[in-house]
């Protein structure tokens, strides 16, 4: 196949390039200018797609003897993930860019191009395995990215190729420098690649702007007061602004958000327990919705947060029964479910949560309506 091979200056992405010339196939390299500050230089571990990483793709590349270009996705990366980003954490959410960077960008953008330039598939250096439609977990648990590619319509993983999702990352390492590629002891990179800081809460104060609001306790009573809801997230605990715990000696945590009110309430690690998730903008890996509830395991972060539980689909969303309770689960985060087999958990689908119950509904009974919005 004629291939397009997405690399962003890491070794991942090198190894996958490299493996996907290995099968024979016509590789072309591009790498992707997502900064609007092309001068901007990588900080250690931190940051992506600087000019830094488009010349270690470039070098990567040459090693490999393939041509290698840069495509300017600034623009279209700042509309649908950078300020996708910021309206989510004002509206009290807590949104994944990766996830909406898979979807918006590097399945979508960059796909859609390739296919109008006689590409068959897109290979990309995610930890995910793909074979015949099924999307899986990666065999190395620690690097496993399918929870960020779950978001992946069929059309879009046709089109998909993970050549290193097999092969733990130790030894993806070894094959680089095997290989003569620069890149192969080189960080991973970490944090939200476009706050190279580390330091979101200032990013969003610099985008949002003061809105002040109370931190209110389960009773409502005032607690503090705060800049803007942009700053916290369920399951919180540090950075609240409290003079010091509960009157019981226990830590508090964010235990919601009301971004119209400004008000965010704590609690106890107790109230923090949720047992039915729903979400909308579901998407199916197969193509198209199961038919009635399904036993799966549910996943609500990128790395953790998984249970037991029992999905079904319901009027184009997602909702998911758990069998054991989970805990820092926000609006705006994905919810992916799982069908746990012999050869490694199956990706069945996705959904965007929009609201939780804190009521036992596994087996059916009545989700606290009160607490779902």
């Amino acid at each position: 196949m004629r291939v397009l091979a997405a690399m962003s200056g890491g070794v991942d992405s090198a190894v996958a390039a490299a493996r996907a010339v290995d099968a024979g196939h016509e590789v072309v390299g591009v790498h992707l200018a997502l900064s609007a500050s092309p001068g901007t230089l990588r900080t250690g571990s931190r940051g992506c797609c600087s000019k830094e990483d488009a010349g270690d793709a470039r070098r990567a590349a040459d090693v490999l003897g393939i041509p290698f270009y840069v495509w300017d996705f600034a623009d279209r990366f700042k509309e649908d993930v950078i300020d996708d980003f910021v309206a989510a954490y004002a509206a009290g959410e807590t949104p994944n860019p990766c996830l909406r960077c898979n979807e918006k960008i590097k399945f979508s953008a960059l796909a859609d191009r390739a296919v109008a330039l006689g590409f068959d598939a897109v290979v990309t250096g995610h930890y995910a395995r793909l074979a015949d439609g099924v999307l899986r977990r990666a065999v190395d648990a620690d690097k496993d990215q399918s929870y960020v590619l779950a978001v992946l319509t069929a059309d879009q993983l046709s089109r998909a190729m993970f050549p290193v999702g097999d092969t733990p990352k130790p030894r993806i390492r070894e094959e680089a420098a095997e290989r003569g590629l620069a890149v192969a002891n080189k960080p991973d990179s970490h944090d939200i690649c476009f706050i190279p800081s580390g330091d979101t809460r200032a990013f969003l104060g610099a985008k949002i702007g003061i809105r002040p609001g109370a931190v209110v306790d389960a009773d409502g009573q005032e607690l503090a007061k705060h800049d803007g809801v942009h700053g916290f997230t369920i399951g919180q605990r540090k950075g609240l602004g409290l003079p010091g715990p509960a009157a019981d000696g226990k830590p508090r945590y964010v235990t919601d958000i009301d971004p119209d009110s400004g008000t965010v309430r704590v609690g106890s690690a107790e109230d923090l327990h949720v047992w039915m998730v729903e979400a909308e903008r579901a998407v199916w890996t197969s193509g198209s919705a199961p038919e009635g509830p399904v036993e799966c395991v549910a996943q609500v972060r990128a790395h953790g947060g998984t249970a037991p539980a029992i999905a079904e689909a319901v009027d184009g969303g997602l909702v998911v029964r758990l069998r054991e309770p989970l805990t820092g689960v926000a609006r705006g985060q994905a919810v992916v479910v799982y069908r746990p087999d012999a050869t490694g958990d199956e990706v069945i689908g996705s959904g965007t949560i929009t609201g939780t119950g804190r009521e036992n509904s596994a087996l059916g009974s009545e989700t606290d309506a009160s607490a779902v919005r």
